[in-house]
Formats: structure tokens, sequence, C-alpha cells
């Protein structure tokens, strides 16, 4: 890919030490929500307890109304964990269904929901940066905007690429959505994952299934170490920023693992 989505931020702490990615505003949750201090894990992460079998979404099929999207199959698993894993359950659905999902069209991947939710939790907490919470169509109550790229220090000069359609910056490219892509990294992999007929950054069933896309377009296999490292620096190229997502994955799946689920 010609550029490479977050280098602009490698200098900035995670969103994991209660600092700012994103230019949006709004109170800041009135308790963390996500754990500040994790073991240093090694790859590969635990993968978690699996999500049920569902039924993924038919090439060509009819358009979903948004809270009719197919991730809340998922609905009793990701009540079960929620709470213990302190992420909001429109984003567990949504990175359980893409594993399903992965395990259909791409199962030499790899790919674990807990990889997604650790990406998730670095990126925005789940989409709840700024006081901003998913609703049950897997949207963000205030769309989650980043930094402008405009060439400051420690900050990459991306001028804007899309006419402020996704950012709505007309000067200079951001990052938006719980995921963070930027316009052009958007533009490549954007995917319509729950089947309403859009493809939408802000949507984070849409984004959880293009990160996965992303992830596994070099062809690694992620349940071997060196080849998740290999993905996630492709992802994203510094080290810290992969191993912060691996320290959250790793955490997501042994925790999961301690909670009854029927």
């Amino acid at each position: 890919m010609a550029v490479r989505r977050r280098s602009w931020l490698h200098w900035m702490p995670a969103l994991a030490a209660v600092t700012g990615l994103v230019a949006c505003s709004g109170p800041p949750p009135e308790e963390p929500v996500i754990p500040l201090e994790l073991p240093t894990a090694t790859a590969p992460p635990d993968p978690g307890i699996a999500p049920p079998v569902v039924e993924l979404l038919a090439t060509g099929g009819p358009v979903l109304a948004p809270e009719d999207r197919p991730q809340r199959q998922l609905t009793a698993w990701s009540e079960a964990l929620a709470d213990e894993l302190n992420i909001p359950r429109a984003a567990l659905q949504a990175y359980g269904f893409t594993q399903r999902t992965l395990e259909r069209t791409d199962p030499s991947c790899g790919l674990s929901w807990t990889v997604l939710a650790g990406i998730g939790a670095v990126e925005s907490s789940h989409g709840r940066h700024g006081g901003a919470k998913l609703d049950i169509t897997g949207r963000p109550s205030q769309d989650i905007i980043g930094l402008p790229l405009d060439g400051s220090e420690g900050v990459k000069r991306i001028e804007d690429t899309d006419g402020g359609e996704l950012d709505g910056d007309t000067v200079f490219d951001r990052a938006v959505g719980p995921l963070q892509f930027i316009p052009t990294t958007w533009q490549k992999w954007a995917v319509d994952g729950d089947g309403d007929g859009v493809a939408d950054p802000h949507d984070i069933d849409d984004a959880a299934l293009a990160a996965a896309h992303y992830i596994c377009s070099g062809g690694a296999d992620l349940r071997d170490p060196e080849d998740f490292w290999a993905a996630l620096i492709e992802y994203n190229e510094s080290r810290s920023y992969v191993q912060e997502v691996l320290d959250f994955a790793d955490h997501f799946g042994r925790t999961s693992k301690t909670v009854a689920v029927e």
C-alpha cells in the first residue's frame, strides 16, 4: 500500500493511556474503559472463546436495515463476555462475526476476534473515545475523527484526498472511525460488513471486516509468531503499537476463558 495508515501517530501515546488520538469533543468516560496496565504477551495472542457459528452474508443478498445487522446473531455470546472484557456488545459482535467470515473466506489467515479487539482497544477504545457510545447498529454516537495530517511535528503530511467526504477536512486527510482508517486506505479496503448497502468506516462492522482483509492480504498465518508480527507490522509499522495490540488481544483471549458462555 502506498501510504502506511498510522505511521503519523507512532509518537503519540495510545488511547489506553487516556490521551486523545482523535480531535472529537465530548466528556471522557466516567470510569476507565480499558485496562491501563497489561502483562507483556508473546505472539500469537490467546484466541479466546470462539464465537458461535453464524449465518454469513450471502453475496447479492437483500439490503438489510442497519438494526438487522447479522452480527446480532452473536448477541448471547457478546452479552456473556462484554462486561468482563469491558468491550461494547456491538464491537464484540463485529469482531466475532468478522472472525467467522474470515474462517470461510480466508481460513489460512487464522485471524481471531481477539486480534481485532486488540486493535479496537488501541485505536479508539472500541468506538468509545471522546465519550462516544456504540449503538445497536455498530456506529458511535459521534464520529471519531483524527488529527489533521498536516506535517506538524510527529505527524505525517497527507493533503486531502477525499474532498472531506469521510473526515470533513478539505485541506488535509484525517483518520476516521472506530478503527481509524485514513481515507486512502479506506478507499482500497472499503467493504460493507453488515449488508446495509453502505461501506462506512464509521460503522464498526464495516471497519472490522476491512481491517481483517488488510491484515490478511499478505498471506500470513496469524497463528504463527513470526507471521503475526509481519502482518501487524505491515498494518502499522510501529513495533510498540503491535506489542500493545498483542497485549490487549492476549488479555481479552485469556479473560474470555474465565467467563461461562452458554
